[in-house]
């Protein structure tokens, strides 16, 4: 049992963190443009387990960062070198899709078609794709090493941690899934056909810029 004393000492700290969190799913990242292309262009299902790969990515980053990431990283600099390199190679791939995407010759389908060509790739495949996306994203680790020093400060004891990551990781994985319900709806179905093209060149551009980008950064 926690002391109520204890508690409250700690719990502003964990608070923030939650926070902190909030204000970096709101604004546009890797994950979500890469979760919104699957949704609008694969469907729900689809984007369901992509936000769940997601979500999955952030529990794994959360705990790896409690256990002691930011001292690894500290200590070995050739660390965020190659999570920097594997990341940026990643996003080119993402970039390179989107961009096939753009130029593929557009159909005229229905949500029943698309609902079939989701169902051509396994879920697991999805959920596979949002994990690697996530755990190859310097930006979530970097996120997370600043949500854990928020709260986690010198001498909390474990549980603060726990309440942390655990409490981070079903937020992130909550939002993302609202995200990829939202972004397969019937109306933002309807906006992506008569735009896709745009779209997927857009998340092409940005998928691009920001893998080159950690390709070429010091």
């Amino acid at each position: 049992m926690i002391p109520f004393a204890e508690f409250t000492q700690y719990l502003p700290g964990i608070l923030l963190s939650y926070v902190a969190l909030l204000v970096g799913l709101i604004s546009p990242g890797p994950a979500l443009l890469g979760l919104m292309g699957v949704s609008l262009d694969r469907g729900r299902h689809a984007g369901q387990r992509f936000a769940l790969g997601i979500g999955t990515g952030s529990f794994s980053i959360g705990l790896l960062t409690l256990t002691g990431l930011s001292a690894v990283l500290a200590t070995y600099a050739d660390a965020m070198t190659a999570i920097r390199i594997f990341g940026g190679l990643y996003l080119l791939w993402m970039a390179y899709r989107a961009f096939r995407t753009a130029f593929r010759k557009p159909a005229a389908v229905d949500s029943t078609t698309i609902a079939e060509n989701a169902s051509q790739i396994t879920g697991r495949g999805y959920y596979l794709r949002g994990l690697a996306l996530h755990l190859t994203n310097p930006k979530a680790i970097l996120t997370w090493i600043a949500i854990i020093s928020i709260g986690f400060s010198d001498g909390a004891p474990l549980w603060v941690g726990a309440a942390i990551v655990i409490g981070c990781g079903m937020i992130s994985t909550s939002i993302h899934l609202l995200y990829a319900t939202a972004f397969s709806t019937a109306p933002a179905i309807s906006i992506y056909r008569r735009a896709a093209s745009w779209i997927n060149g857009l998340l092409g551009v940005f998928f691009a810029v920001v893998g080159i980008r950690l390709l070429f950064s010091r």
